[in-house]
């Protein structure tokens, strides 16, 4: 992945005091997770499937062995206050990247888990609590509270990490006042761009573990998937037999891809997305509202640069005809993709050249749940997809918190408290 180089000299120049202590409570706090994974795996499963969950897990724990390399690098200043709006899905990934590695540069970490996942969330941080060392366990704080009740809470606070709509990341950023460093953590589309010097199998190998990842319900799981037209009949046909054998199941089996839906709002907003493209649908199409069930959908919708997919957190598969990539380049040049850019995952199209398409950031080969590591800078370009407040307004660029922090005491004088 392509991403916003440190100064190299001043991250050698510097060093990042009390190293050692923090890699042994890095590793603590990794071992911590790994001996609690018996109870931490059957909170997670509430609102992910047991591989997504378990994936999770695993994320984690590579994400806090890496911690001490990360912080060593990018020499963050000692803050003191971090105040977080904890997403509603990867609730411990986000605990980890946005509490327990910053709990090893922060005083205090003061969360704010989503309202729809707000009990597995203190599930899930009662648990974790209890195992870590008693300094990091004091320093994370979580705390139920309306936004506008935690708006004061943040302006106090030396930095702010928000999850969630744009236009309540730009309220929440007028309201709290300009001391802060604000990070915006949001989401995009995701295109998966299978081209024509693509093997069919494996691109629809790649696809479906991108988009039935947490049966669809994760910001990274890709909401439209541009196919060559030398590779469209081959790979229309074998998703469609792929997805007519998935059967729906617990979310605690260790073998379950498709289950119900977590939240009413994501089946609500598929059965209507499928309702009004019905005209598309090549396989699946069906909804059960009650039981929060979306059937695995698969639509082919015309070749241009039209299409703008909603995030559709759901199994469903929506696929583009395209031939000439200049098509995609118009796609991503649009306002709307501008916006939200934030990865791009180039199978087998060696004329999608450059590091980026539009603003998302160009995977080759792969996809951004493959490339994804939680000590390196996330996201693309798109200020709704990840960015920073800079002279009062939003900047968008791929984010990590500890790198920001260092970059921001780079050019003011002594620490951000």
């Amino acid at each position: 992945m392509s991403h916003p180089s440190m100064p190299v000299l001043e991250s050698f120049t510097r060093t990042w005091p009390n190293l050692e202590a923090a890699h042994g409570k890095a590793m603590r706090s990794a071992s911590a997770l790994l001996s609690g994974r018996d109870e931490l795996l059957p909170l997670l499963t509430r609102i992910a499937t047991h591989s997504s969950a378990r994936d999770e897990l695993l994320r984690s724990v590579g994400a806090l062995t890496g911690a001490p390399w990360e912080l060593a690098r990018n020499c963050p200043p000692q803050l003191s206050r971090l105040s977080v709006f904890l997403p509603s899905n990867n609730i411990l990934y986000s605990y980890t990247l946005y509490g327990l590695i910053p709990a090893l540069f922060c005083d205090e970490v003061i969360i704010r888990p989503s309202a729809r996942v707000r009990d597995t969330a203190y599930a899930v941080h009662r648990q974790i609590s209890r195992r870590l060392d008693p300094d990091m366990a004091q320093k994370i704080k979580m705390i139920d509270v309306s936004q506008r009740q935690f708006k004061p809470v943040c302006a106090g606070s030396d930095a702010v990490v928000f999850t969630g709509r744009p236009a309540n990341a730009r309220e929440v950023m007028n309201d709290i006042g300009e001391r802060p460093m604000f990070l915006l953590m949001g989401s995009g589309p995701n295109p998966l761009v299978i081209g024509p010097r693509t093997d069919p199998a494996a691109a629809c190998r790649a696809v479906l573990r991108a988009r039935l990842y947490n049966c669809g319900q994760d910001c990274l799981c890709p909401d439209v998937v541009f196919v060559h037209r030398l590779r469209l009949d081959a790979v229309v046909e074998q998703l469609r037999a792929e997805l007519s054998v998935l059967t729906v199941g617990a979310r605690s089996w260790s073998d379950t891809v498709l289950t119900p839906l977590v939240y009413e709002g994501a089946a609500e907003g598929a059965a209507e997305f499928l309702a009004e493209n019905a005209d598309h649908v090549v396989c699946g199409g069906g909804t059960d509202l009650d039981r929060l069930l979306v059937e695995p959908s698969l639509l082919v919708l015309p070749e241009g640069t039209g299409f703008h997919p909603p995030e559709l957190f759901s199994p469903v598969f929506c696929i583009v005809p395209y031939e000439d990539p200049e098509m995609l380049r118009e796609w991503a040049r649009s306002p709307e993709e501008l916006e939200r850019g934030m990865y791009v995952s180039a199978l087998g199209e060696p004329r999608l050249t450059g590091e980026t398409l539009g603003t998302g950031v160009i995977i080759r080969n792969a996809t951004p749940l493959d490339a994804e590591n939680g000590n390196q800078p996330f996201g693309g370009y798109g200020v709704h997809a990840s960015s920073i407040r800079r002279d009062g307004r939003l900047i968008g660029r791929p984010l990590l918190l500890s790198m920001e922090a260092g970059l921001r005491r780079s050019v003011i004088t002594g620490p951000l408290r």
